[in-house]
């Protein structure tokens, strides 16, 4: 038994491969470097779901059906109480995972488009609305990226903004077998259906061992203040045997391939005056600094930068609250749940592990 069930190959997949030793990550084929360079959010879905439904997939019909399933799925925030307690007082990524419960389940092309269609419409509705203000209806001639923006601002994003959201939903569109996309693979070896699997997924991806670390990025962030505090700052947090927001993978020994994606996305918005470029500054110190006390401190541990760190500095730069980074990366990796959902009920077949029992056992009389 290998606690974690790690090492353990629970299935076989087409969509992605991420290789921690050498810190490459591939998505059906393309490096995440090409991708992220060449694609927007409309190719990766493209490219992750063609072959996987009956119909062709292209981007340019995706992006078509995504802005007519945005302006559909409005319906449901209309309907929605905007003065309910419940709603206004969960966290944003619940209160768009009780949304997404509405959606019918299905196994086809258009659950899919509405699935994904869904988190990018509910997220910013939630957030106005917790904000006081009211939603914004969809664009649908817009992209999904674009869209969000305007959705959560109430104004057309420039086009640095609308690149560096759809940068970040590539580069996190999908990546192995990790909790939330096991739990999306679990549920639909069952056949229960493609709105099942993705709320299993968001359901995992909530938990704070896995998608809950960037907002901290920015609590340490402010922690620090300037450059010049952050050695002091830092060695102040590892003598307290706090961790370091931001740093170490699960699987990357070296430096997440997905961090220099962002770090690289951010720089046209920070050049572009739109957000503040003595932010990143700090952050490139904090990186140095904490990359060189961690060498010193575990030397025998390789951590290195992850995802969440510039995906902190991103998603603040684009005007999303910390405590809702969870419901953002869900927007990102609900075609990669989608996908590995859809490769599991055509390939697979129903995941039933064993248990072993280490329990009393009973007593004669």
């Amino acid at each position: 038994m290998k606690s974690g069930l790690e090492d353990v190959v629970a299935a076989e997949t087409k969509l992605s491969d991420v290789d921690g030793a050498a810190g490459r990550l591939i998505i059906r084929g393309v490096s995440l470097d090409d991708l992220v360079a060449t694609s927007r959010y409309e190719d990766v879905v493209a490219l992750l779901l063609d072959g996987l439904f009956d119909a062709h997939i292209d981007a340019a019909s995706i992006r078509s059906q995504l802005g007519a399933a945005r302006v559909a799925l409005f319906a449901h925030v209309e309907a929605a109480d905007p003065a309910d307690p419940a709603l206004l007082a969960l966290p944003p990524v619940d209160a768009m995972r009780a949304l997404l419960a509405r959606i019918e389940d299905g196994d086809d092309l258009a659950s899919a488009i509405r699935l994904m269609a869904a988190p990018a419409v509910f997220l910013p509705a939630v957030l106005r609305l917790q904000n006081g203000d009211m939603p914004i209806k969809p664009d649908a001639s817009l992209s999904q990226s674009g869209d969000i923006l305007r959705m959560l601002s109430g104004r057309v994003p420039t086009t640095e903004q609308t690149a560096g959201l759809d940068a970040y939903l590539v580069t996190i569109s999908d990546h192995g077998l990790n909790a939330s996309t096991f739990a999306s693979r679990v549920i639909a070896s069952t056949h229960a259906g493609l709105t099942s699997s993705v709320l299993a997924a968001v359901s995992a991806l909530k938990g704070p061992l896995h998608g809950g670390a960037p907002g901290p990025v920015l609590d340490m962030l402010d922690g620090v203040g300037k450059p010049e505090n952050a050695r002091a700052w830092l060695s102040h947090a590892l003598d307290h045997g706090e961790r370091l927001m931001g740093f170490g993978h699960r699987i990357y020994r070296v430096r997440d391939p997905r961090a220099d994606a962002l770090k690289t996305a951010l720089k046209p918005i920070f050049a572009s005056g739109q957000a503040d470029a003595g932010r990143i500054a700090l952050a490139e110190a904090i990186e140095a600094a904490a990359l060189a006390l961690l060498r010193e401190r575990k030397p025998d541990r390789p951590l290195d930068v992850n995802v969440e760190y510039y995906t902190a500095l991103l998603l603040d730069a684009l005007g999303f609250p910390r405590n809702a980074f969870t419901g953002v990366f869900a927007i990102g990796r609900t075609v990669g749940w989608i996908a590995h959902a859809r490769e599991q009920t055509l390939d697979g077949r129903l995941i039933r592990p064993q248990s072993r029992y280490v329990g009393p056992l009973p007593k004669a009389a």
